[in-house]
């Protein structure tokens, strides 16, 4: 799918009056598969794009995608919840600024899919990773909980804007674990964070510029396990639509050990009001 957008009723926002400064337009595209090994896909993307100008001078429009885990379908459940959840509460809450509304967003969703988990039978313990990008004016707002990845190319240069919520990870920041160490170790994709696992979750929000010609891939650990950054760059330099084939492509081709999901935003341009 590229440049699409979805419609939703102005008299459902219930946030401050707020006034367009800018006008972005967005190519989109997204893809998921199976992989070669799994028999259900527990990765979810969303997105919402908003036509009327108060949705948004007030939210802008948001890029979703979650992995999720449990196992008996219950994975696939959390990340469908969370997707659905995290767009529709960051719509519509009262909060006056975009990121507050996003915690906000992760907060519920984090409530939700823990009470679906402890209410039903074999769906105890799922939960689900939550990468989102909200394009508001001209900045970027990234939303950040688990292990799949936000990535922007700029001017030819590829940056992880995420950061891995795993226990590696973790030990590489403390100096504990060396970077090769922890891409070699058993416990590369233990968690330290997750949507639905724990009463409370802190998700990383982050605010940066947004400049014509970016390029944001939002992606399952799917993909990140087959394919290196250096492939990621040079295939999202293509267009939104070609850029997520080939990389879930690429993937395949390496394995496809596990679901996997790309979703490319592009900003075609920035003009101001």
């Amino acid at each position: 799918m590229e440049d699409t957008t979805a419609e939703f009723s102005k008299d459902e926002l219930a946030t401050a009056d707020h006034t367009l400064t800018h006008r972005v337009k967005v190519s989109v595209a997204c893809k998921t598969d199976l992989g070669r090994i799994r028999e259900n896909n527990e990765d979810k993307f969303e997105y919402f794009i908003p036509e009327d100008e108060s949705t948004l001078a007030a939210r802008g429009a948001v890029f979703v995608v979650c992995d999720g885990m449990g196992g008996h379908a219950a994975g696939q459940i959390a990340s469908e919840l969370t997707a659905k959840t995290f767009i529709d509460v960051y719509l519509n809450h009262t909060a006056s600024s975009p990121q507050d509304a996003a915690r906000a967003a992760v907060a519920a969703a984090n409530r939700y899919v823990l009470d679906i988990g402890r209410q039903i039978p074999g769906r105890s313990g799922m939960g689900t990773t939550l990468s989102a990008l909200i394009v508001w004016a001209d900045r970027a707002i990234t939303v950040q909980v688990g292990d799949s990845r936000i990535y922007r190319l700029r001017d030819g240069i590829l940056e992880q804007l995420s950061v891995d919520h795993t226990f590696v990870e973790e030990q590489v920041r403390l100096g504990a674990m060396s970077r090769d160490d922890a891409e070699q170790s058993p416990y590369a994709h233990v968690l330290t964070r997750a949507v639905g696992v724990e009463e409370s979750i802190t998700p990383d929000v982050e605010e940066r510029e947004l400049k014509a010609g970016d390029v944001f891939l939002l992606c399952s650990d799917g993909l990140t396990n087959h394919v290196q950054d250096d492939e990621i760059r040079i295939l999202l330099e293509s267009s939104p639509s070609t850029a997520v084939w080939k990389l879930v492509n690429a993937a395949l081709m390496d394995g496809g050990r596990d679901n996997v999901t790309a979703l490319a935003v592009r900003i075609d341009s920035i003009e101001p009001v």
